[in-house]
């Protein structure tokens, strides 16, 4: 793999349980890119996700994320690879019971983190990344849904990863909101060199913010300007 390449697929077959999703998926990923992941609902968009944060496993073709060989990752190396990754879904799965600092610790502790001090640095640090300076004591439901996407942005950027997933991120939020946190990704992208695989929906993103677009289609993953209708 590149030096800086990130991600990296060559002629790999991604299956659902028996059910071939995609094949022949030909991926590339460089550090500081933004690239979005557009698809018709069912198209495998998620599935390819999966396959690179590895909750589906490599089992035909070529693939390494983040140094690791998709092939070869068990119980033990998968969690690694996953500290090298942020993950932001549509559903921000905050804790509900706990505060905005008390979130974000409890996955510093859960990666391996355990200086108190350390940790509550490093929480301050992406707190401002994303904005939410001042928000360490807020309860989830007290924030707006932008707010509580910034928070799940920041969990992601915790263990400074080297790709952010990025799975209809947007989906839940107002247009206005929606560009706010599509604006805060690109942002990061570029001041943090982290790739950002963006999966959207959302046409009108795509129309105003242009970037590298990758679209699965018929079993197929394509770069845009080899689409055709």
């Amino acid at each position: 793999m590149r030096v800086n390449t990130i991600a990296q697929l060559q002629n790999v077959d991604i299956y659902q349980g028996k059910n071939l999703i995609l094949n022949k998926v030909n991926l590339h990923l460089t550090r500081g890119e933004f690239v979005y992941l557009i698809g018709k609902t069912g198209s495998g968009k998620s599935s390819l996700l999966k396959t690179l944060y590895a909750a589906l496993p490599l089992l035909h073709g070529k693939g390494e994320v983040a140094g690791f060989d998709l092939s070869k990752l068990d119980r033990k190396t998968i969690p690694l690879l996953r500290r090298k990754l942020g993950i932001v879904f549509q559903d921000f799965n905050l804790l509900s019971d706990r505060t905005v600092e008390e979130n974000l610790r409890f996955v510093l502790g859960a990666t391996g983190w355990t200086d108190r001090t350390k940790m509550h640095d490093r929480i301050q640090a992406v707190l401002e990344q994303v904005d939410l300076e001042g928000s360490n004591h807020k309860m989830p439901h007290a924030l707006s849904g932008g707010e509580q996407q910034r928070v799940v942005i920041a969990r992601a950027l915790l263990n400074d990863p080297e790709l952010i997933i990025a799975d209809e991120p947007t989906g839940n939020l107002d247009p206005e909101t929606s560009d706010d946190i599509l604006l805060l990704l690109r942002q990061l992208s570029k001041n943090s060199d982290t790739a950002v695989l963006f999966a959207t929906h959302d046409y009108r993103i795509l129309e105003n913010f242009p970037a590298r677009i990758i679209r699965c289609h018929g079993g197929k993953v394509l770069e845009e300007e080899d689409f055709v209708v």
